[in-house]
């Protein structure tokens, strides 16, 4: 079965045409790892996640990357506001972040590169960039000069009016152009030990440089697909094309996609405008993670999607009831039904109708009970919902995750709530994680597929 996206570079919807045979080699923007993701940006992530499976299942081969960005000037701020270092900081809240690509039953990315490992090959992207003349120094930094770049802009139909200037980044300092981005920046005091050698000057990687050099250091040249949310189309991925095709003369990525906002009274949840909700948070109100997940399967991913707690409890029901048409035993995939999912599934990632013909399935009098089965766990492997006939086996805790169980919960009860995330981590980083239930602590596996 071939796969359909809509593709922002050029407006429509295509089949894939992969570079090669039917190998995708994809990119996604990760999280900069200095607090908790909020469920806007997990949002992003589902969408990954299933695009992945939706083309595994459609029998392509996959490499998927992903990068973590853990040094940028937010990152700096908190870590000094800390008192840690960059490194702790940004291991702890890495360690949280993959916790909770665990409960959504995200999958794992093949790699999942820091920014602080590829700074060498950002170094050389930068002097190539200087070399050819594409970039110029100043007393801050090293920019690019978006001049020299041909069709600058395509990717978000830039008009560079006085309406795009506000997102363009601005400084005191000697850059050709305004709209000009920072490539380099030289170290300053507030830096403290956060620095870098490099030929053009001591200093830190701008941001749109580090997805750049991951990118083509994991995948190549030229990649198959790159995905964010669409609030990355306009600077971030307009300048990593930019500075990657003056690098390299050939086109970046054939296909990009873009997942949209998720938003609470019509604004972007965003941390900026304090209206987020983290996963933790869910959890907190007796939900599944599976239900976040199930909630935003139910709107497609390039339409916006409101989140209310009322929504999300219905998700939670629908999700059992859904899980309660799940008999004891496996039997034969209904072919056409097969056929109709895949369809349905491979045409842009149409996972309202892909719901829709679930519960067809599940309500469905012709199906034995066992074949039903059958046909609603194939269909989750590109649902990614967890649907199973086994029930939850126990796990035995080790004594070293008993003790730092123990001291947690006695953190909780003293409400020291940073000792308390401090210790999750320690648990997380030792393959576990732990969901508080009430006074209880509820301790799984950490398994990532």
């Amino acid at each position: 079965m071939d796969v359909k996206l809509f593709n922002t570079l050029t407006g429509e919807v295509e089949k894939l045409a992969p570079l090669h045979d039917r190998e995708i080699r994809m990119y996604h923007c990760g999280p900069t790892v200095y607090d908790y993701a909020h469920i806007g940006n997990l949002r992003t992530f589902i969408t990954n996640d299933l695009l992945r499976r939706t083309l595994e299942y459609s029998n392509y081969m996959v490499k998927q990357v992903m990068n973590i960005t853990d040094i940028d000037d937010k990152i700096i701020a908190r870590s000094r506001e800390e008192g840690t270092t960059m490194g702790d900081l940004t291991r702890r809240y890495e360690n949280l972040f993959l916790a909770d690509l665990a409960h959504l039953n995200i999958k794992t990315p093949h790699a999942l590169p820091r920014a602080t490992d590829h700074v060498g090959g950002m170094v050389a992207l930068i002097e190539k960039l200087l070399r050819d003349e594409y970039a110029y120094t100043t007393p801050n930094g090293v920019y690019f000069d978006i001049k020299k770049s041909k069709g600058y802009g395509a990717l978000a139909r830039l008009d560079l009016s006085a309406e795009t200037q506000s997102r363009i980044e601005t400084d005191e300092y000697e850059k050709k152009d305004p709209r000009d981005f920072a490539l380099w920046k030289f170290w300053t005091e507030d830096d403290g030990e956060n620095v870098f050698a490099a030929s053009f000057g001591r200093g830190r990687p701008g941001w749109h440089v580090e997805c750049s050099a991951m990118a083509l250091a994991e995948l190549g040249e030229t990649l198959d697909i790159h995905t964010g949310g669409v609030d990355l189309i306009f600077p971030h991925h307009t300048n990593e094309i930019a500075q990657s095709e003056a690098a390299t003369g050939k086109l970046f990525s054939k296909l990009w996609l873009h997942e949209e906002f998720l938003t609470v009274d019509g604004q972007k949840m965003s941390k900026s405008l304090g209206n987020f909700t983290t996963l933790k948070m869910v959890i907190e109100h007796s939900i599944d993670p599976l239900a976040f997940r199930y909630w935003t399967l139910t709107a497609h991913y390039r339409s916006k999607a409101n989140f209310t707690w009322e929504a999300l409890e219905g998700a939670q029901t629908a999700l059992g009831r859904l899980k309660t048409h799940l008999g004891t035993e496996s039997g034969i995939i209904h072919a056409e039904y097969r056929a109709r999912f895949a369809e349905i599934i491979a045409n842009d990632l149409d996972t309202p109708r892909a719901l829709a013909l679930a519960w067809e399935v599940a309500k469905s009098e012709a199906l034995s009970p066992a074949d039903k089965t059958a046909t609603l766990l194939d269909f989750d492997r590109a649902l990614g919902l967890q649907l199973s006939i086994n029930e939850p086996k126990y796990i035995v805790v080790p004594p070293e995750i008993q003790t730092l169980l123990t001291a947690r919960k006695e953190a909780r009860l003293t409400k020291n709530w940073s000792r308390s995330d401090e210790l999750r981590a320690n648990i997380q980083a030792l393959g576990y994680d732990v969901i508080d239930t009430g006074e209880e602590q509820k301790v799984s596996k950490l398994i990532h597929k």
